[in-house]
């Protein structure tokens, strides 16, 4: 790799450095409109509730989800094309909603708000004039500006809205919440600090690999499913992403030195499980690194944090690998050639 990392340092760039400032102007605007506690306090009222976006907004979606499950909640996560065509008949006045979509007016979203046959629908987006927030019983507005094209501050900062909008549904109160949220400016701030050691240390780690995956369990998933989606975008540059188990039915057949996989650490109730998997993969010839808080290698260690914000911090190493394999071909990460920020086509 080149030691000239211009060429990365493009307006996607930019847009990875800001993520601090967008997750503290989100922390600051962090409130509960009555609306949305009216909803939480009729919670036992509804039979389930429905988590839905696309995309990046859906991978999102998974500490939420275990959140409320492990709440005693009945939640599901449904990508919101599979929603509105074919679990429709879910949408009626017994199901709570939670749409995520940073524009809100994503075709998918736009669909949704014709067809909730009365399901109050609970909004997280960037966009507070939106279709989707329009026709939301109640809206949680993210702060995250402006953005070129891959979704990188508004990934974060959904995620932080999320988990205030879990802790909200689940009975914490608001100081509780705000102090599980506090770091989380900082903790992003303090692992970009390094960022152009990161991007040189990842590339050597990634140069002349043909295949990628990134692999966790549990609230590991949202990192997992953005991560590959957000490689494909900003490098077309193939990457899947899955749970640690699912790699061991079939995947690993395709283990060679050509092959890297990035395994999240997660938490503390399948971390050795993850580990193991590390193992088995290395030993196999392929290369891999762990992602988390006891990761040997420096690019991939993340700060102990609060478990709340744990998702937040795990995107950081990928986005690194989406500077690292740009800078390997010498193109500018996040410049759409084909895509738009909004798709507004089904």
């Amino acid at each position: 790799m080149t030691n000239d990392l211009r060429v990365i340092e493009g307006r996607y760039l930019q847009d990875l450095l800001a993520q601090p400032q967008a997750l503290s102007d989100t922390y600051e605007s962090l409130d509960r409109p009555r609306q949305l506690m009216n909803l939480a306090a009729r919670l036992g009222d509804f039979q389930r509730v429905v988590l839905t976006g696309m995309g990046s907004s859906f991978h999102g979606l998974h500490p939420l989800n275990l959140q409320l499950i492990n709440h005693g909640i009945a939640s599901a996560m449904v990508e919101t094309s599979e929603l509105v065509h074919y679990q429709s008949s879910s949408l009626d006045p017994r199901t709570l909603v939670v749409a995520v979509s940073q524009s809100g007016e994503s075709a998918e979203m736009v669909r949704l708000a014709q067809v909730s046959q009365g399901a109050p629908v609970i909004a997280v987006t960037n966009t507070s004039g939106s279709t989707l927030a329009k026709h939301s019983a109640t809206t949680l507005v993210t702060r995250a500006g402006s953005e070129f094209s891959v979704s990188c501050k508004t990934y974060v900062t959904t995620l932080m809205m999320l988990q205030w909008l879990g802790d909200a549904l689940c009975g914490l109160s608001e100081e509780q919440s705000r102090r599980k949220l506090r770091d989380a400016a900082g903790g992003v701030a303090g692992y970009l600090a390094d960022w152009k050691k990161h991007v040189r240390d990842v590339a050597d780690r990634l140069n002349g690999i043909r295949d990628l995956f990134l692999v966790g369990r549990g609230a590991s998933l949202a990192a997992v499913g953005a991560g590959a989606l957000v490689i494909k975008e900003s490098d077309h540059f193939h990457a899947e992403g899955m749970s640690s188990a699912a790699f061991r039915h079939g995947p690993l057949e395709m283990l060679s030195a050509e092959v890297f996989i990035g395994v999240f650490l997660g938490d503390e109730k399948t971390r050795k499980l993850n580990e193991a998997l590390l193992a088995d993969i290395r030993q196999a010839g392929a290369r891999g690194e762990l992602i988390g808080e006891a990761s040997t290698f420096e690019s991939f260690r993340l700060e102990e944090h609060a478990p709340a914000i744990r998702p937040i911090l795990e995107i950081l190493p990928v986005q690194m690998i989406t500077i690292a394999l740009a800078a390997l071909a010498g193109r500018e990460a996040g410049k759409f050639d084909r895509a738009t920020k909004i798709t507004t086509t089904e």
